[in-house]
């Protein structure tokens, strides 16, 4: 579909696929990402009647860039993208860095939203008692030590980091993320997947790093919002063995969302949780409409 334009004048760059007139299914992409969904995401949608929205973030693909954009700014966006399809309900769903920009929108947007799907999304960074960075893998800990130390650290670092993923197919995932992915993310990375997480990484740094590095400031900052906040049900997935979101990410939202349904799975990881539990994470979601 075409770019829309925003209030303040931005472009975002925005896809829709299922049937016409149906309920839309906002789905907040993980960090870096984009716009193109996964395949399993689109069938998965489609068999329950739910019209797939996704967009690319401020920064990433063909948006336009919003500096100092906070995680609770995201909600701005999407009731411009309920607006152009004149939607007053949705459902919301968002993974690893999406989880928190979609609880951001069941927060702010709560009579158009019904019911938010949380997948290894990442928890607060400036609370008291939690330690956001226990338990990541060796990349992610370097990213967010860069994102602590400022914009122009972190840029160099991302600016290093997106050389391989301009142009990584899906036998190359493994190769950029290596301290990441445990066995059971690994094993998930099929042809069909692997293609499409690939085509989501390289159109994420497509026109540069604006995207990634205003996420990564945004999720190391107050997110604007507490999670208090989400009045709707909201549906923690977490697998344990996640190197890029920790299980206790998990565990802290479903101590801290009022109206949390949390799965707390044993022997899973971060792509494993996202693929291999898609259908019931979606009729969850749906029984709330």
């Amino acid at each position: 579909m075409p770019l829309l334009r925003t209030p303040d004048g931005r472009s975002l760059d925005v896809s829709v696929s299922g049937p016409e007139g149906a309920v839309p299914l906002l789905f907040h992409h993980g960090t870096p990402g984009s716009r193109i969904a996964t395949r399993a995401l689109e069938r998965a949608s489609a068999a329950r009647s739910l019209r797939l929205v996704t967009w690319s973030r401020p920064g990433y693909g063909g948006s336009t860039r919003r500096p100092g954009r906070r995680v609770v700014d995201a909600a701005d966006d999407v009731a411009v993208v309920l607006d152009h399809l004149g939607a007053d309900r949705s459902v919301v769903a968002g993974w690893s860095g999406g989880g928190p920009h979609a609880l951001a929108t069941a927060a702010h947007l709560p009579g158009r939203v019904a019911g938010v799907l949380c997948i290894a999304g990442a928890a607060p960074s400036t609370v008291d008692g939690f330690d956001f960075l226990a338990g990541m893998g060796e990349q992610n800990l370097e990213e967010f030590a860069a994102a602590r130390a400022g914009e122009t650290e972190l840029r160099t670092y991302l600016e290093r980091d997106a050389e391989g993923l301009r142009t990584v197919q899906a036998g190359g995932i493994v190769a950029e993320m290596a301290s990441l992915l445990p066995p059971v993310d690994r094993a998930v990375l099929t042809d069909e997947y692997g293609e499409d997480l690939a085509a989501a990484l390289r159109e994420s740094v497509r026109t540069g790093v604006d995207g990634w590095l205003d996420d990564d400031l945004a999720l190391t900052r107050p997110w604007g919002f507490d999670v208090s906040e989400v009045a709707v049900p909201a549906f923690v997935w977490q697998g344990e063995e996640d190197l890029m979101v920790p299980f206790a990410h998990g565990r802290w939202l479903a101590d801290h969302l009022p109206r949390a349904v949390a799965h707390l799975l044993p022997g899973e990881g971060h792509l494993s949780v996202a693929l291999g539990s898609l259908d019931p994470m979606l009729d969850e979601l749906v029984g709330t409409l």
